[in-house]
């Protein structure tokens, strides 16, 4: 059987990885960003020897960078990723699932249907695939800004956009202390769950925990909206427990105050790997003017992601609540 063009991707960002991995001495991930920068620049970095270069050279004769859609580049990347994150077990080494990020991206697709050119922000990037699969999926001008504090991410983050031509503006911080960026029209992201351990940062929040760390998740939150414009969107990837448990009055204050609920959008638990790792999807219009809530906020059950025949029956359902809801 013939290859994919992802397949073929994913074998050579594979095999190039292993390459410098075995000559550098380098973790898989940090192998992979310099695979990527080499297909990127077509040529290896002036700092590797002789060897690892002449290797290096010898992959890019085997691959035409042009015979690969953004779409293609975007899968293999993920594939390769996911490869090297089985080997690490550092928690926030985690990637949005497919399924899930084109859903989000249909989200902020109809909620940015009546804008001629959007804004978008994620505070906790990563490896950048969820901004670029909605990025891909909105077809209209896009200035996109994202922030991540892992080094290693932010690198396979920012290479990744330049392969697929996704300009997109990477800040290298913690993404709760204060951005050099104005707010934006849509906040798309898949928050950290946890806590956060910087309580004096933290003591700057309306969400943080009256003692002890305050979660994360709150505090993303909590941000995001500070970064969103007056009536703009956030679609949001948060716990299942986020309104359960200790401090969550809190939340429906906070929210209340600054937000109207547009809709949740239950996940299939299948999606996940636990229980307790589940997450729904929650969509904000953050208060502003002439803004006002929907009659009736769009409530979802997701079937399960490998059900084609229930997802076209909710995504019917939902593209019928969009029309009302633009009316």
């Amino acid at each position: 059987m013939e290859k994919t063009k992802v397949e073929s991707l994913f074998e050579w960002l594979d095999d190039t990885t292993k390459i410098v991995e075995q000559h550098l001495n380098e973790t898989y991930l940090d192998s992979l960003i310099i695979a990527m920068e080499t297909l990127f620049y077509q040529s290896a970095d002036e700092s590797m020897d002789d060897i690892l270069t002449h290797k290096l050279h010898t992959a890019l004769e085997k691959i035409n960078l042009n015979d690969y859609h953004p779409e293609d580049i975007r899968k293999a990347i993920q594939f390769t990723v996911l490869k090297g994150m089985k080997d690490t077990t550092q928690q926030q080494h985690l990637i949005t699932p497919e399924a899930i990020a084109l859903i989000l991206g249909y989200l902020v697709q109809k909620l940015m249907k009546n804008y001629e050119n959007i804004r978008i922000f994620d505070p906790a990037a990563g490896t950048g695939n969820l901004i670029t699969t909605v990025i891909s999926q909105l077809k209209k001008p896009t200035e996109a800004y994202a922030g991540e504090v892992d080094p290693t991410l932010i690198q396979l983050g920012v290479v990744s956009a330049n392969l697929q031509k996704i300009p997109i503006e990477f800040f290298h911080q913690d993404s709760l202390r204060p951005f050099l960026l104005d707010p934006v029209d849509v906040v798309v992201s898949d928050f950290p769950v946890g806590y956060y351990p910087d309580d004096i940062r933290a003591a700057n929040f309306e969400l943080k925990a009256n003692e002890g760390h305050s979660f994360a998740h709150y505090l993303f939150l909590e941000q995001s909206i500070n970064y969103t414009n007056p009536g703009g969107y956030l679609v949001l990837m948060v716990p299942n427990i986020i309104f359960d448990g200790e401090d969550a009055d809190k939340l429906h204050a906070f929210l209340q105050k600054n937000a109207h609920i547009i809709g949740v959008l239950q996940l299939p638990e299948s999606a996940f790997k636990s229980k307790k790792n589940a997450k729904c999807i929650l969509i904000l219009q953050k208060k502003g003017k002439n803004t006002e809530g929907p009659k009736q906020p769009l409530l979802v059950q997701l079937p399960s992601l490998k059900n084609s025949h229930a997802m076209e029956d909710v995504l019917g359902k939902m593209n019928e609540w969009f029309t009302n809801y633009h009316k």
